[in-house]
């Protein structure tokens, strides 16, 4: 191996040394800057971030010039998507920039992904079909952010649905030991933390905003607002009439902590009877014909060697 030959190695080497080194610095935080996100975010927020927790800013910085785009000509603040943003727990400022950023990115890069595939293959499209696929493509890159925004929202919801009565009961029981409301909701988001990140980081908001000084009613209609959900509103509604006409608030949380868990098992009773319409269909098309052809498979075998010939012989 000669000389030259060695130094363009090291050379590569150190080339890709550096640009790994710089990727990680960019991409990884350090220690010491997860420790101040940490603090920043509070305690909540924290247990939610590991060790990409720099990543939505490096993404930010880079999709900024492409959010424009796709950014709203009215207040970010005054439009109804920032309300699914907040359904969805995302309330970051680099959520919107990663958003608009990616409906423009998509948009554009599927279409050319789809153009070098076809200069690559060799394929022909006439300029029908072409123009049709462009858009499609493009109208999917643009929707797809929606689709992805829409599943984080429904994840969510269900994650708070299945663990609301709990927290109910919780709350109950803390209310019924002494507690004030105010101090059982706080009490409440730091327990439920280990079974329910969202729950817990949605009572430790309304436990912010209380202490910040705003009413109990403004509070829990900020979390109805939030989360989105008829059940958490309709336990809204309940609590400020329960705090405004002095009723019993631990015999409204046993109410309506039991309405939600009767709800909860009724929606587990109708997915299990919607199960064997569901395996009708693998069942028909995938589970029959293979257990047709084992069963019937040797019996036509002998009948195609055996009888076929003899009644061609007679």
């Amino acid at each position: 191996m000669s000389f030259s030959h060695s130094l363009f190695l090291v050379l590569v080497f150190a080339v890709v040394v550096a640009i790994t080194w710089v990727a990680i610095r960019q991409l990884v935080p350090s220690t010491v800057q997860r420790r101040v996100d940490a603090l920043a975010d509070g305690p909540t927020q924290a247990s939610a971030q590991g060790v990409f927790d720099g990543l939505p800013k490096v993404l930010a910085r880079l999709l900024q010039p492409l959010a424009r785009a796709s950014l709203p000509q009215q207040a970010w603040e005054k439009t109804p998507l920032r309300v699914r943003f907040y359904n969805a727990g995302l309330r970051g400022v680099a959520a919107p920039v990663v958003y608009f950023g990616a409906k423009t990115l998509l948009t554009f890069a599927l279409p050319v992904l789809l153009m070098v595939v076809l200069w690559f293959s060799g394929a022909k499209l006439t300029t029908t079909p072409l123009l049709v696929s462009l858009l499609l493509l493009a109208g999917i890159g643009y929707y797809l952010p929606n689709a992805a925004l829409a599943h984080m929202i429904s994840r969510r919801q269900r994650e708070l649905f299945e663990a609301f009565p709990d927290a109910l009961d919780l709350m109950r029981v803390c209310v019924e030991s002494g507690l004030g409301m105010d101090a059982a909701i706080d009490r409440v988001g730091r327990e439920m933390a280990l079974e329910s990140p969202a729950l817990s980081e949605e009572f430790h908001l309304v436990s912010l905003e209380l202490r910040a000084g705003a009413s109990r009613a403004d509070a829990l209609r900020s979390l109805a607002l939030r989360v989105a959900l008829e059940d958490i509103d309709a336990l809204t509604s309940m609590l400020v009439q329960a705090d405004r006409f002095g009723t019993s608030v631990s015999e409204s949380l046993r109410v309506h902590s039991g309405s939600l868990r009767n709800k909860r098992r009724l929606i587990a009773e109708e997915a299990a009877a919607k199960l064997p319409v569901k395996l009708l269909v693998p069942l028909i098309f995938c589970v029959f014909p293979a257990l047709l052809t084992v069963l019937l498979g040797p019996a036509v075998i002998s009948v195609y060697r055996i009888l076929i010939p003899r009644l061609a012989g007679q």
